[in-house]
């Protein structure tokens, strides 16, 4: 059943996804340390098997991938010609995403339903924006000058960024309901991804140095990379796992962070590696840069057949 929004979200538009269809890459794949590092833990016995697939739409100068879920279908953006697009890779099939009269279009995150949330720039203003079932809806936090949808749960629980009177705040719109989220003391907040048990991921900073946070049960947890400068919170999915982004000693690589074990990832070759979001399967999705471009990855990751029925893990039971 399809939520209304229309009294927190302003102006429904009916249109379809503009869908521009080209045939998916096929990639080398690449080795990782995902699974050395098990092995180091004793783990040998487990099979892990990793495999890198970079995602670049046809004919884009940059791609960057952003969202997964349960089935693996990827979301994220694209620049062709000087604009900006975001996607939607399903079935090995690209499909451009563009909000109706937007000059700038970013897809961020995708729940099981299909449902996608992002971000468009209209009139030099930024706003979020849900799509559903073909239809695009406006997402405006009261009064904020800058809204950014960043994920969307199975239950369609929406996470993001607000901008108002100068600060940056993370928002969590659930039920029709808006709430802020801030960490005590944080100079910004920025909610970044969601499970279906409403646990929230994101970064803070305090004191010029930024800082990955885990919202659950109403209490907030830092997440800092061991040694690093920074770190950045991507994303969760229903088991907890949590992707994102660090910084150590001025280069920055992707981790996961999985029960108590925190894990580097590196693509191969790159100087630039964030990961963005993790789906229950512990399929992992963002973007590296190589050679000075920008390039969307898959990181697929399978455990003995433990990840079988992930497809149907969304965590809403």
């Amino acid at each position: 059943m399809k939520r209304s929004f229309t009294s927190v979200l302003g102006v429904v538009f009916s249109c379809l996804l503009l869908c521009a269809r080209a045939d998916a890459q096929n990639f080398a794949a690449a080795g990782h340390r995902l699974c050395d590092d098990n092995a180091e833990q004793g783990d040998t016995d487990r099979g892990c098997k990793e495999t890198f697939t970079t995602i670049d739409f046809p004919g884009a100068s940059y791609t960057d991938a952003q969202g997964i879920n349960p089935r693996g279908d990827i979301v994220g953006e694209y620049m062709s010609g000087g604009a900006t697009h975001g996607f939607l890779l399903s079935r090995r099939e690209f499909a451009s995403i563009d909000f109706p009269g937007a000059g700038t279009t970013f897809a961020r995150g995708i729940n099981s339903r299909g449902d996608i949330v992002g971000l468009y720039v209209s009139g030099g203003v930024t706003h979020g924006f849900l799509l559903s079932e073909g239809e695009f809806a406006s997402i405006d936090f009261p009064d904020a000058s800058f809204t950014a949808a960043r994920e969307i749960n199975s239950r369609g629980d929406i996470v993001g960024r607000y901008d108002s009177a100068g600060v940056t705040h993370g928002f969590l719109l659930s039920g029709g309901e808006f709430a802020s989220i801030d960490f005590p003391g944080a100079s910004f907040t920025i909610a970044f991804g969601i499970n279906a048990r409403g646990d929230i991921v994101g970064t803070y900073s305090v004191a010029g140095v930024n800082h990955g946070f885990l919202l659950s049960g109403g209490s907030f947890t830092t997440i800092d990379f061991p040694g690093a400068s920074d770190t950045f919170g991507g994303g969760i999915n229903s088991r907890g796992d949590i992707v994102g982004r660090y910084t150590s000693v001025g280069v920055n690589h992707g981790f996961l962070l999985s029960g108590d074990e925190f894990a580097s990832i590196d693509f191969p070759g790159a100087s630039f590696v964030s990961a963005l979001e993790i789906n229950p399967c512990g399929d992992i999705v963002g973007f590296y840069v190589r050679a000075g471009v920008t390039h969307g990855f898959l990181l697929s990751r399978e455990d003995d057949g433990q990840n079988n029925d992930c497809e149907h893990d969304d965590g809403d039971h």
